[in-house]
């Protein structure tokens, strides 16, 4: 989803999964490796390049709320195709999302309550499907 929709703990907290998804794609650290999420970006022709373009957006919101993310640690390249998500997994992500902003941010999560479908991080192009076999759904 888009990274409009998090809280502060959860943009910063994606900043650093991302840029740590960034070393493990450039073959630079061992940890992380096996993460499910990884599977979105290692599908596509230049894995390095895609993530660049997630955290680019990534980077874009938190300079409109006035964060200072160090934009010179993003990869150099840029994907320029998106990449198909189901909507079973955004509407996942979503719910994920609203339970987390339950216990850190309730005044975050009612001024979303009418929202019922987010708006996709902008380097995915969503379709129709259900969760992605590597969630873990509980």
């Amino acid at each position: 989803m888009h990274p409009k929709y998090l809280d502060a703990k959860g943009l910063v907290a994606l900043w650093r999964e991302a840029l740590l998804a960034q070393e493990v794609l450039r073959g630079a650290t061992k940890g992380y490796q096996h993460h499910p999420q990884l599977l979105r970006f290692s599908a596509t022709p230049n894995p390095c390049a895609a993530l660049a373009g997630y955290l680019t957006a990534v980077h874009e919101e938190s300079v409109q709320r006035g964060y200072n993310f160090d934009a010179t640690k993003i990869g150099r390249g840029r994907g320029r195709g998106k990449i198909s998500e189901t909507r079973g997994q955004l509407q996942y992500e979503w719910l994920h999302l609203k339970r987390k902003l339950k216990r850190r941010d309730p005044k975050r999560l009612r001024a979303m309550a009418k929202i019922k479908t987010p708006t996709a991080h902008p380097l995915f192009r969503i379709k129709a499907g259900p969760v992605r076999e590597w969630e873990k759904i509980r």
